[in-house]
């Protein structure tokens, strides 16, 4: 299997991981290591922008949400310093506008968080029509759910009414939501 990805990944196996989360891309960064891949990492648009001008990648995995700003921005270097780089958006606050908007500036793929890095590489070394087979253990419906009840309420600081609000729900349906263990 090593020598088919091997073969997938060409000449340049160079990829640039962009992500605020250290302990995630560090841990990507050294599963798509295993993989083939010759990672380097960045955990702001600023320094991803950077990277990205000084050594332009062959390929990239890019967060759009950053401290400092829109992984967009990152998308948009690479491909003005090296058109032919795969980019692939790994998010965990997908929305359909982000994904039409990072796919016209180049991207090749859009994938949500959590994936891991069979999910990324197989993305990364998609080609033409076909697409990448979907994960094998995908969220269940009620995970999602969860998942985006949690972001949500991060993003609210942790504000039980103002995350009910934001999701037009019932403060007290949230605060039994909460209170429970995420689902399988």
């Amino acid at each position: 299997m090593t020598e088919d990805l091997d073969a997938d990944l060409g000449p340049d196996r160079t990829l640039l991981l962009v992500d605020d989360d250290e302990p995630f891309v560090k841990r990507l960064a050294k599963a798509m290591e295993k993989r083939g891949f010759l990672p380097e990492t960045a955990q702001s648009v600023a320094e991803g922008r950077a990277k990205a001008i000084a050594r332009p990648p062959a390929y990239a995995v890019v967060d759009l949400r950053l401290e400092d700003g829109n992984g967009l921005e990152v998308i948009e270097t690479l491909h003005e310093r090296r058109p032919s780089c795969r980019v692939v958006v790994l998010t965990g606050y997908g929305a359909i506008a982000t994904a039409v908007a990072a796919v016209k500036i180049g991207a090749i793929d859009y994938l949500s968080k959590p994936a891991d890095a069979n999910d990324v590489t197989n993305a990364l070394l998609a080609r033409g029509g076909n697409l990448p087979e979907p994960s094998e253990n995908p969220m269940s419906a009620d995970r999602v759910r969860w998942e985006h009840i949690q972001r949500v309420y991060e993003m609210c600081d942790r504000n039980v009414s103002e995350t009910a609000r934001r999701l037009s729900m019932h403060r007290r349906t949230l605060q039994r939501i909460l209170a429970k263990r995420s689902p399988k």
